[in-house]
């Protein structure tokens, strides 16, 4: 009578209720495999720390003296297919029931639903006691209605689970918001806090990786690798954030500094989307720093408005709206993406920067994801789907249920508004009041025209002239159509020429 439980890649959590208690029956697998590599293009750095906490966790089990059946990518048993996989190994230890914890991305959920319904043992799918909130919890809460607020949404959560709030219906210090105190430019001072991650040298494994074919993009830097590798790794990372880098977190947490690729960010997304953190406890922890006095209100609303608001939500949106989320394109946008995205050379200095560390590091913070290189791309009329492809292969912390909805709803505006309330777009100014990018650009942030023009700032109008049927009603837009308005039609054609030249030409800019 033996059960074979499954451990995916993203369920790194080793205080799971499953393995509270050691049975000879049953029988863990990890797989390491082509099927997840090669979907998309993805980082070295993702798969290098996938692979690695997938071990990790694995020794960790044996070591506990659970059972543990786990597949390397170069084991001669690997069919590289999970389907056929588990076939394999429940033929093998004649298993008579199979159980999997819930996955978190619609395309490995339909492929097991599909392989449990052709099982002739007992199946069962369970929790992954990770999440606030259920799979369809924000579906109820919005149903009928065609836009979501994550205002809404996180207030709910907020109440529901009593994060800073002084009684059932009253926030602490009276605001449910600070998000107005959160956008200050970093002129260098404080400093950016040292890197005191524990590295590792994982050279070996990626021999092992680069050896059985997978391709990947970016740099690996397998011999001094920073991202945890377990949980114990994710607590200490979380007790520095807390203690040394949160107190300046809201301020800076919407700058950009070039050469500064961390700034004030905590770099735990990794560990909590592959389940090394639990958000609870992140949570907590940045509550608890607000009470005691250690940071301020803003700063700490702030932070966990990402994590208990914005992350349930956008899980919420993916589970709601897949399977055919991918698919939208409101704007028909279908340029492919300029080859400077696998490169970072472009004289755009935004783009190289931005694009430059992603590739360096397989991280960008939020607002260069959203406002520099998916501004571009809406602007410029980027291929969606090819977009979200890039984005999800390139981050570490990607994976379809939270990479998805922040590209095609909140950074493309391709669901026509299912979740965002405008499109997210802007012209130079913002890039240059919100870092340093533009001194020292080959391109004049000022101009809108002439070869030196910055590319933003025509693409900016272009886009809300072209799209001026669908967004001209837009309560948000008013301001812009109104300034359109005021051009004559000479000055149109000219930004409109400007913008043709520049989409005809992307790889050269």
């Amino acid at each position: 009578m033996t059960t074979l439980r499954l451990v995916l890649g993203d369920q790194l959590n080793p205080t799971h209720s499953w393995f509270s208690a050691v049975d000879s029956n049953v029988v863990y697998t990890l797989m390491e495999m082509r099927q997840e590599t090669d979907y998309v293009v993805h980082h070295a750095q993702k798969v290098l720390a996938i692979f690695a906490g997938m071990r990790d966790l694995a020794a960790l089990l044996e070591s506990q003296g659970h059972r543990v059946h786990y597949l390397r990518i170069d084991d001669p048993n690997n069919t590289q297919s999970l389907t056929l996989n588990l076939e394999k190994i429940i033929k093998h230890y004649k298993c008579t029931r199979f159980e999997y914890q819930q996955p978190d991305e619609w395309r490995l959920d339909a492929q097991l639903e599909t392989f449990a319904q052709k099982q002739k043992i007992d199946v069962e799918m369970c929790e992954s006691e990770h999440f606030y909130t259920t799979r369809h919890e924000a579906g109820t809460l919005f149903k009928g209605q065609k836009s979501w607020l994550m205002e809404r949404f996180y207030r709910q959560m907020r109440t529901k689970h009593h994060v800073l709030m002084l009684d059932a219906k009253r926030p602490v210090e009276g605001q449910w918001n600070f998000d107005h105190e959160n956008r200050k430019r970093w002129t260098g001072t404080p400093p950016e806090p040292k890197d005191q991650r524990a590295q590792h040298d994982h050279s070996a494994l990626w021999t092992v990786i680069e050896k059985a074919g997978v391709q990947t993009m970016g740099t690996p830097h397998a011999s001094e690798f920073a991202w945890p590798l377990n949980r114990q790794e994710a607590l200490a990372d979380l007790d520095r954030f807390i203690k040394h880098v949160l107190p300046n977190f809201g301020d800076f947490q919407d700058a950009m500094s070039t050469g500064h690729w961390r700034m004030f960010h905590s770099l735990l997304s990794f560990a909590l989307n592959t389940k090394m953190l639990k958000p609870q406890e992140v949570v907590s922890r940045a509550e608890q720093a607000w009470q005691a006095g250690k940071v301020s209100i803003a700063t700490a609303e702030g932070f966990i408005r990402q994590i208990l608001g914005w992350r349930e939500y956008i899980r919420g949106i993916y589970w709601h709206h897949m399977p055919g989320y991918d698919q939208h394109n409101t704007f028909q946008h279908s340029t492919p993406l300029p080859e400077w995205f696998w490169t970072g050379k472009t004289k755009m200095n935004c783009l190289s920067a931005s694009i430059g560390q992603s590739l360096e590091h397989a991280y960008g913070h939020h607002i260069q994801r959203l406002m520099v290189i998916g501004n571009f791309s809406l602007l410029a009329g980027l291929d969606p789907a090819a977009l979200h492809r890039w984005y999800l292969g390139i981050y570490i912390d990607a994976f379809e249920w939270v990479e998805l909805p922040n590209v095609i709803g909140m950074s493309q505006f391709a669901d026509d508004g299912l979740l965002a309330t405008k499109p997210y777009v802007s012209s130079a100014a913002y890039v240059d009041r919100m870092s340093d990018y533009c001194k020292g650009c080959h391109y004049d942030k000022k101009q809108r025209e002439g070869e030196r023009a910055c590319p933003y700032n025509a693409l900016y109008w272009d886009f809300f002239i072209r799209h001026e049927k669908k967004l001209s009603k837009n309560f948000r837009l008013g301001m812009v159509y109104r300034n359109i308005e005021k051009m004559d039609a000479s000055a149109i054609e000219s930004l409109q020429q400007k913008a043709s030249e520049i989409k005809a030409s992307l790889d050269s800019y």
